[in-house]
């Protein structure tokens, strides 16, 4: 079994790399909205259901990422959370 320190240890490497993750994803984040933006841009006034079905999807997967984010966030929090109680 491992040692309090071994753990805590363990905790930290996976909060930072989860804390890594959410600058990948704030990068991922922005340049969706900048694809969706660039898109609106230039199909602005398509009568093309194609057009509207990939600024909705571009739209759903920036709230994904956001998700995602908030999810990352809440495991950091839990995890200091053990570790404090150790």
């Amino acid at each position: 079994m491992a040692s309090i320190e071994e753990v805590r240890a363990g905790i930290d490497a996976a909060k930072d790399k989860a804390s890594e993750s959410l600058g990948a994803l704030q990068q991922a984040q922005s340049s969706l909205e900048a694809a969706q933006a660039q898109l609106q841009q230039v199909t602005e006034g398509s009568g093309q259901a194609d057009v509207s079905e990939a600024n909705a999807m571009l739209a759903q997967a920036v709230t994904s990422v956001t998700e995602v984010q908030q999810n990352v966030q809440a495991a950091i929090q839990a995890s200091e959370s053990v570790a404090a109680r150790l």
